[in-house]
């Protein structure tokens, strides 16, 4: 990023400011030319989201810039409504210091998760805190009931920030690329899924705000939550894995989401996972590591499918079958890893799922147990890692999308799809 391509900074109303800030690896520092003073608020802001509250001295030493320029901006940030004081810290030699914080209520952003089991919302304040969730239920995303009642939960979020309206900063919308993608798998037929084909989701979605709208595919976007909120933190390159009814994932190379030249980047339902015979075509990852498949499994045994997706799985009568499930998921990931690992020479894997803890714990012992019966010669295995969001990282990653858009120092952290 070229510094000197960067604005002044505007004079925001307020309601259009906050973001969130990227993960500690990029250590942005700040500059003292005066050009600077929107691209150094964000580094503030940037560095008191990653330690807490801390003093102007404190802001001074980690960002670079001058006791001078520090007071300056720290003014005109409390003044936004996007920083707070704390009480005065006493008791140490010279004049008390007083810590500057995060508002919580300096900015909100709506993320919206749209999947094959259910729509979730999450409004999320500025410290990336949840303030309200709300959550839709179906079969299957049947577009002509959903999109009405995303508008109508919508309205109803808008309406309880009160005052604090104005503050909405953005919509980030998270969904499949092709939503109507694997209809025979699911048992529906052609029309119902292809309805979805002739709607531009993104535009519908604008059409219910006047906040701007961002999208991302459902599975980055969870990526996104994990790379800012969770794990990411700590790993700078990695493959990550979610486990939904189908399951998905998302690349971070060098602390940056990369989502490839077509947006699919990490997108590993498609992974065959044998060598084509040339008679038929090979199952795909989706078929064994998708909680879609451990909901037939319960369906055939006259269970309820939606235990796939709570604690009950893990329980009786349900827990026989989520252990052969969880068998015949491990072998199929393991693969995924090992193969992602000959490619990508990566820190480590992530795996995540919208089901219980308990079960994603076993499902990575036992991945690794069945990457032990690998071959490694040539590679440097890859650590597996629990994710840290689980069901909400998709609709938290959506909202952190607007957050990261408004105030990071390093606008292009997320190299979104079009």
């Amino acid at each position: 990023m070229n510094l000197a391509d960067l604005p002044e900074r505007q004079t925001v109303p307020r309601g259009r400011a906050g973001g969130l800030a990227a993960p500690p690896v990029l250590r942005p520092r700040g500059s003292n030319h005066v050009g600077m003073r929107q691209f150094n608020e964000r580094v503030v802001l940037h560095a008191v989201r990653l330690n807490g509250s801390l003093p102007k001295a404190e802001l001074a030493r980690l960002t670079g810039l001058t006791a001078q320029t520090i007071g300056l901006i720290t003014a005109r940030l409390e003044e936004d409504g996007l920083l707070i004081r704390h009480e005065p810290v006493r008791g140490r030699i010279g004049q008390p210091s007083v810590p500057m914080a995060l508002n919580p209520d300096g900015a909100f952003a709506l993320g919206i998760k749209i999947g094959r089991r259910s729509a979730d919302l999450l409004l999320v304040d500025f410290t990336g805190s949840v303030r309200r969730r709300e959550s839709i239920p179906y079969t299957f995303p049947d577009a002509q009931t959903l999109l009405p009642a995303i508008r109508q939960h919508m309205a109803t979020i808008h309406e309880g920030l009160g005052p604090l309206a104005p503050r909405l900063v953005g919509v980030g919308l998270a969904a499949p690329f092709n939503l109507g993608g694997w209809h025979k798998m699911l048992g529906l037929p052609p029309s119902v899924s292809d309805a979805w084909n002739h709607i531009d989701l993104s535009a519908q979605v604008q059409s219910f705000t006047d906040a701007p709208v961002h999208f991302a595919r459902d599975t980055a976007a969870a990526c996104v939550a994990e790379l800012v909120a969770g794990r990411g933190r700590d790993l700078k390159s990695f493959l990550y894995l979610f486990v939904d009814t189908f399951v998905g994932g998302g690349l971070v190379i060098n602390s940056h989401l990369h989502s490839g030249v077509h947006g699919n980047a990490g997108a590993v339902a498609s992974l065959p996972l044998q060598v084509s015979s040339g008679h038929g075509m090979p199952e795909q990852l989706i078929a064994h590591a998708s909680l879609w498949e451990l909901e037939q499994r319960f369906q055939a045994q006259g269970l309820d499918a939606t235990a796939a997706y709570d604690a009950r799985a893990m329980q009786s009568p349900f827990a026989a079958h989520t252990n052969a499930w969880i068998d015949s998921a491990a072998r199929a990931l393991a693969q995924c890893v090992l193969s992602g690992t000959a490619f990508l020479d990566i820190d480590a894997v992530v795996i995540d799922g919208s089901f219980a803890r308990e079960m994603l714990t076993l499902l990575i012992e036992r991945t690794q147990t069945t990457l032990a019966t690998y071959d490694w010669e040539g590679l440097w295995p890859a650590t597996l890692v629990a994710g840290s969001i689980g069901s909400d990282a998709r609709a938290l990653g959506g909202a952190l999308l607007p957050l990261h858009e408004n105030f990071a120092p390093d606008r292009d952290i997320f190299l979104k799809a079009s």
